[in-house]
């Protein structure tokens, strides 16, 4: 099969940007990437969301284990999370062709967007304090939940909600990617098998390849970055993102 180079690399650069927000901040790959391939492209949301979820596949397991080998991955967080997450992911694409996710989705960008605004101000005003987060389970349960039913939300709902209680940034942000391997495979298990390797032609492989570039980056920069900073750039990037969905909803 013949690829054409130039076509591939817009999806490369947008794979590349995403993952390396992604994987610095914990939340916006499929976002970024749902919204190219439902936005630009033109694909049903259905195929857009199967896509993405077969290149997180592999985006997560490279930024997982690179945010591992930095040191940023909290092992009893992890633990606490992977169990719900993966329940609720299996739930999720459980009743994904009975619930209507396009009526609910407006609804959660909107609290996204207020969770978003929260941790700007959090970041701007206040010095963070790192102290452990006390709600986990159920927030990896509607994360995957949501993530599986919603085309995307893990990120947003698990990331911000753990950076409000108070847990410190790095720890979160690779903590939740770390956790998205194992929940994008719990997901994805029945679309690889149906969508075999001809379907990374295209979008889907332009996004692989930079997402696969880009996710030691993120990694590095979720070490690097100091929390204040990382708080702010969150509360952007989340309230941002999702207000742009509630305006393609109900626009």
């Amino acid at each position: 099969m013949e690829f054409d180079l130039a076509a591939l690399l817009p999806f490369i650069a947008v794979g590349f940007a995403a993952q390396a927000v992604d994987g610095a901040l914990g939340m916006a790959f499929g976002v970024i990437s749902n919204t190219l391939l439902v936005g630009v492209l033109g694909v049903p949301p259905a195929h857009a969301s199967q896509r993405v979820h077969v290149v997180e596949c592999f985006t997560t397991a490279t930024s997982g284990l690179s945010h591992l080998l930095h040191g940023n991955v909290d092992k009893a967080l992890f633990f606490k999370l992977l169990v719900p997450g993966m329940v609720g992911g299996a739930a999720g694409a459980y009743v994904l062709t009975s619930l209507d996710a396009e009526v609910v989705k407006p609804f959660v960008l909107v609290y996204l967007s207020a969770i978003g605004l929260m941790l700007l101000w959090r970041g701007l005003k206040y010095p963070p304090q790192a102290k452990p987060a006390k709600v986990v389970a159920p927030l990896g349960l509607l994360g995957g939940f949501l993530d599986a039913a919603g085309g995307g939300g893990w990120g947003p709902v698990v990331t911000s909600n753990l950076l409000i209680q108070g847990a410190d940034p790095r720890r979160v942000v690779g903590t939740v990617n770390a956790v998205e391997f194992f929940l994008t495979l719990t997901i994805s298990a029945t679309f690889i098998y149906h969508l075999g390797f001809a379907d990374l032609a295209g979008a889907t492989l332009g996004l692989l390849i930079g997402g696969l570039a880009a996710a030691p980056l993120g990694a590095w920069a979720a070490k690097h970055i100091p929390a204040k900073p990382m708080l702010v750039m969150v509360g952007v990037v989340l309230t941002a993102t999702s207000a742009f969905g509630v305006w393609k909803a109900w626009g």
